[in-house]
Parts: structure tokens; C-alpha cells; sequence
């Protein structure tokens, strides 16, 4: 696995500075259950920014990293569909419960197989409706164009987890070396793209 450089380390702690501001600064107009989905995300972004500064790569290895990372796009999803269709929020929220939990056991007591396909329903749905919402809300007049921004952070989370999910499966698409080069990259422009799309939220 390749080792994580000083410019990685640049990178990442960036990410991990959005991501607290957005966290203490960024959040105040936000109702309070919102608040708390949209804090998880972010503060999932600080720990997983922090632990890659401190441990390097290998540990993204650690089983439970795969479970805490999945608690990114459910909590974005929760806090968007809070706010725009509060009328599917106790469903969704069961969904991502059941989410959560599905991905623990799998990756606990189950095949590789099994695991990454648990994985790739529950990010899959989750991510998918923090792409295509913003997009149907602005088409519909009910957000401006800047909230499209959390599609563009969609477009790069769906990226980086396909990059790692193929690693993980043994048919990686790039190099591992390249891929771990990208990924501050894709963390860092994933982080300020749902930074700016919150901005615009009401």
C-alpha cells in the first residue's frame, strides 16, 4: 500500500478544516434534527481526515472504517430529506437504520461478496439520492443553482467508494497507488463541494 506523503497529509488536514468549520460555523440556521444529521456527516470527515493523517492508508483495512464512512451520505441524505420532503423522513430513517446495522453484520459475519454487495445497496441508495435530489429540486424552482454543488460532492464520494470497493474486490480500475493518490484530492473536493451546496440551502 502506498504511504501517505506530507502533500496527502496538506490535503487531508484541509478537508478536516472545511469540514470543522462547517461543523461550528456553518450550521446555525439549520432546524435541530437537521443540524444533528448534517453534523454527523461532517464529523464523520474530521475523524476519517484525522485517522488517515495519523495511521496512513492501512486504515482503511479496519473493518468498522467501511461502517462509520457509510454514516456520510445516510446523514446528508437525512438532513436533505428533512428539509425538502419531511413527509418520507421516518421511512428513509428507518432505511438508513437498517442500513447501518446490515453493513456491521456483513462485514462481521459474512462472505466478501455478501459484504460489498450490502455495501454498494446501502451507499448506492443513499448516494443516489443526494445526486439526484438537488438536481429535481432546482428543476422544480424550489433551490437555486448552488445546491447543485452537493451533486458535484455526490459525483466525487461515488467515486472514491467505487475506486476503493474495486480495490477491496481484487479488480481495482486504477493502481492502488494512484488511487491513494487521488483520494485527499477526492476527499478535499468532496468536503468543500457539500460545504458550499449546505450554503444554499434555506
Amino acid at each position: 500500500m502506498r504511504r501517505i506523503s506530507a502533500l496527502d497529509r496538506i490535503l487531508l488536514f484541509t478537508m478536516v478544516l472545511v469540514a470543522a468549520y462547517q461543523v461550528v460555523s456553518g450550521l446555525d440556521k439549520f432546524r435541530n434534527q437537521v443540524v444533528f444529521y448534517f453534523t454527523i456527516s461532517f464529523g464523520v470527515l474530521i475523524i476519517a481526515g484525522l485517522l488517515l493523517i495519523l495511521f496512513g492508508y492501512e486504515i482503511l483495512e479496519n473493518p468498522f472504517v467501511v461502517v462509520v464512512a457509510a454514516l456520510i451520505p445516510l446523514s446528508l441524505s437525512l438532513g436533505l430529506i428533512l428539509t425538502y420532503y419531511p413527509e418520507v423522513h421516518i421511512p428513509y430513517l428507518i432505511f438508513a437504520i437498517a442500513g447501518i446495522f446490515a453493513i456491521t453484520i456483513t462485514r462481521l459475519s459474512s462472505s466478501k461478496t455478501i459484504a460489498t454487495l450490502t455495501l454498494a445497496v446501502v451507499h448506492g441508495i443513499a448516494g443516489l439520492t443526494i445526486f439526484i435530489l438537488p438536481i429535481i429540486l432546482y428543476a422544480r424552482g424550489k433551490a437555486t443553482l448552488s445546491l447543485l454543488f452537493i451533486t458535484m460532492g455526490a459525483t466525487f464520494i461515488g467515486l472514491g467508494g467505487l475506486l476503493l470497493a474495486l480495490i477491496q474486490t481484487g479488480r481495482p480500475l486504477l493502481s492502488r497507488k494512484t488511487v491513494f493518490t487521488l483520494l485527499p484530492w477526492i476527499l478535499l473536493v468532496m468536503t468543500a463541494a457539500f460545504s458550499a451546496g449546505l450554503g444554499a440551502m434555506p
